[in-house]
């Protein structure tokens, strides 16, 4: 009977404490004791994230990384990823936070929490100057590229006509070579990748069609983690006001930092 009721009591003991959820981890303090930020950045979509010439990674994104690595005063990890698994790699924990042009959305919100803004972003169709493209309207018969999973994506599939084609391709590379290379006609993404597309590409500059979304990019943080969230605003904030954020606006974007973001 002795035996039974300590067999009764470990499995009821079991029980309650499966049932309890689990303690959250305060990921500040984790980062400062692990003594690296890992962050989750873009590989393929300059001027935010891309390999430079001595195939380091290079951008608005990574010194963004940088700066909040050095704010806390402990080394940077990068690890590349795309539109489709930038959000799983933080909820997963295998980084601290997201720094890859993330744009903010109510679906997003419900899975992460975002910082305040650090650079401007907007979406729109691009394409060729000759093309007469007025307003969405136009865009019937139109083929267009647009990065599979991305906000653009998302934007663009809200308000094409049903007579447009929409083509999608894995990754930024892709769908800004299906472009360049006239598998389609126009392309969706964001303002500054056009721009670094017109000075490598001057022979088909995309130019702004149909404007889709004002979206700033922010940092992406996990759900419970309000220390880090709120030192990380911290340091973008303080990163504001010293000019800091404008340089990296005026370096990679070749634009001002806009006064209300």
């Amino acid at each position: 009977m002795t035996k039974r009721y300590n067999a009764l009591l470990a499995a009821l003991f079991a029980s309650l404490m499966l049932g309890q959820a689990p303690a959250q981890a305060n990921g500040l303090d984790d980062v400062t004791a692990r003594g690296t930020l890992k962050v989750a950045v873009p590989q393929d979509f300059p001027p935010f994230g891309s390999v430079g010439p001595d195939m380091k990674p290079r951008g608005l994104d990574i010194d963004t990384a940088q700066l909040i690595a050095d704010q806390l005063k402990v080394k940077l990890e990068l690890t590349p990823v795309n539109s489709t698994n930038r959000i799983p790699f933080l909820t997963t924990g295998k980084v601290d936070l997201v720094i890859s042009s993330l744009g903010k959305n109510p679906d997003r919100e419900k899975v992460i929490d975002f910082s305040r803004a650090y650079a401007p972003f907007y979406l729109a169709v691009f394409g060729p100057p000759d093309a007469s493209i007025n307003g969405v309207d136009d865009l019937k018969g139109k083929t267009i590229s647009v990065t599979r999973g991305a906000i653009e994506d998302i934007e663009l599939t809200a308000v094409a006509p049903k007579e447009a084609t929409i083509k999608r391709f894995e990754d930024n590379n892709s769908t800004i070579a299906a472009y360049l290379a006239n598998q389609t006609d126009l392309i969706a993404s964001g303002n500054v990748v056009m721009v670094a597309i017109s000075e490598k590409n001057p022979k088909r500059i995309p130019a702004l069609k149909v404007k889709l979304k004002d979206s700033p990019v922010y940092v992406g943080v996990n759900k419970g983690q309000p220390e880090l969230l709120a030192k990380v605003n911290e340091i973008l904030e303080a990163a504001k006001k010293d000019g800091a954020l404008e340089k990296n606006s005026q370096t990679w974007l070749k634009q001002p930092l806009p006064a209300d973001l």
